[in-house]
């Protein structure tokens, strides 16, 4: 085998950085593990895939790049699997991989186009790594954007997702200051025939006048909001040096229904975070109910290096583990009485090539035999259970 192979872990930022990594390295024998360090086990599944791949390719050059690659670079450094290292702000830059410039194709194996506007964090929540692994915010330039989605639709791209380390955080850095919604409009306006765009995680505060109404009324945006909550108590949430309320969040949320029902919400949450205490955790699994999370991801706190939470009074192991497996057990309850509300309604489905699709709202659905990857058809679901529609 000699081709490039790239793993990707974690965010889909990542997954968007792999795709040009993957055009940018191909013909070579090298594998990339394109790697995550949000939390303790992140790394670890870097481990575990940086071990794996040597298994697998003796005899390729096997490079690391990604978050973990910068926060825990002694320590990847050092293990003999490991050729070498790629520093996150040079990975799309093929002069770091010392192989000649080319144009970087679109991925084939995708029918969402993942598109990279942003980049970087400029604030300082307590818990978190990545601003340490990806540096400040920076924002790709309107004409970058839709230089990328016109490249991706020209490939067969049936859907856009807009993602960023912090995506609503795009635009301070340009000229003028342009907000979120005025990218997303513009997109929208220069490209008739994109039928679908979708936002990845967002910070609720930051969602600007035009980005809300778009939310709220453009058939073309997916009805699907994932926030970046992180937790459902207030204390906790200064704690992290969150920048929002409890209380903005539920009003945001309300707001976004009344116009837009079908709207479904999906966030963030960290369990047992330092200090939590069984009434943090209470309002946390309550928040669950209250905001109606269809599409959550748990994150077990882990103290990542030099951040500030790793210097807080600690919730032991065992807590953490059980905080977290409830707030999963309430987040399939929610979920569960979402799928049975959307069985007998028709959905419009963006297919897979794996017998499977996802509707608006990002619910997966099963699809029928012989269905093609990339078409959107309507699929009239009959039943739900496990969480896929049929």
């Amino acid at each position: 085998m000699n081709d490039v192979q790239v793993i990707s872990l974690g965010c889909r930022l990542n997954l968007a950085e792999s795709v040009h990594i993957r055009s940018m390295l191909a013909g070579e024998d090298v594998v990339v593990v394109n790697s995550c360090a949000v939390t303790a086990e992140a790394v670890r599944q870097t481990r575990q895939a940086i071990r794996r791949a040597r298994r697998e390719r003796p005899d390729a050059r096997l490079l690391v790049t990604g978050c973990a690659a910068e926060v825990e670079r002694a320590s990847l450094s050092q293990m003999p699997e490991v050729d070498g290292l790629v520093a996150n702000a040079t990975k799309l830059d093929a002069r770091a991989w010392n192989v000649a410039e080319r144009p970087a194709a679109p991925s084939v194996t995708h029918t969402r186009a993942f598109i990279a506007v942003q980049n970087g964090c400029d604030h300082a929540c307590t818990f978190c790594v990545i601003p340490q692994g990806r540096g400040p915010s920076r924002s790709l330039s309107v004409a970058q954007v839709l230089r990328e989605v016109e490249r991706h639709l020209e490939h067969g791209a049936a859907e856009v997702v807009l993602t960023g380390v912090d995506v609503t955080s795009w635009g301070h850095d340009l000229p003028d200051a342009p907000r979120l919604g005025q990218l997303v409009h513009t997109v929208l306006d220069a490209f008739p025939r994109l039928l679908r765009l979708r936002l990845s995680s967002v910070d609720g505060v930051e969602i600007d006048p035009l980005l809300f109404d778009l939310l709220a009324h453009e058939p073309r945006v997916m009805p699907h909001l994932h926030l970046s909550m992180q937790h459902g108590h207030d204390l906790v949430l200064k704690r992290m040096k969150r920048r929002h309320s409890r209380s903005q969040a539920v009003e945001l949320v309300q707001r976004l229904k009344a116009l837009r029902p079908d709207v479904a919400v999906g966030a963030d949450l960290i369990a047992g975070f330092p200090t939590e205490s069984a009434e943090h955790h209470a309002a946390n699994r309550s928040i669950i109910a209250e905001l109606e999370i269809v599409h959550l991801h748990v994150f077990p706190y882990s103290p990542r290096p030099g951040t500030p939470a790793a210097r807080m009074p600690q919730v032991d192991k065992a807590t953490i583990k059980a905080r977290a497996a409830d707030l999963r057990a309430d987040a399939v309850a929610i979920r569960d009485n979402w799928l049975q509300s959307l069985v007998g309604k028709p959905l419009e489905v963006l297919t897979e090539g794996d017998g499977h699709g996802y509707a608006p709202q990002f619910a997966r659905i099963a699809l029928p035999a012989g269905s093609r990857r990339g078409d959107i058809v309507t699929v009239t679901p009959t039943t739900a259970s496990q969480g896929l529609l049929q």
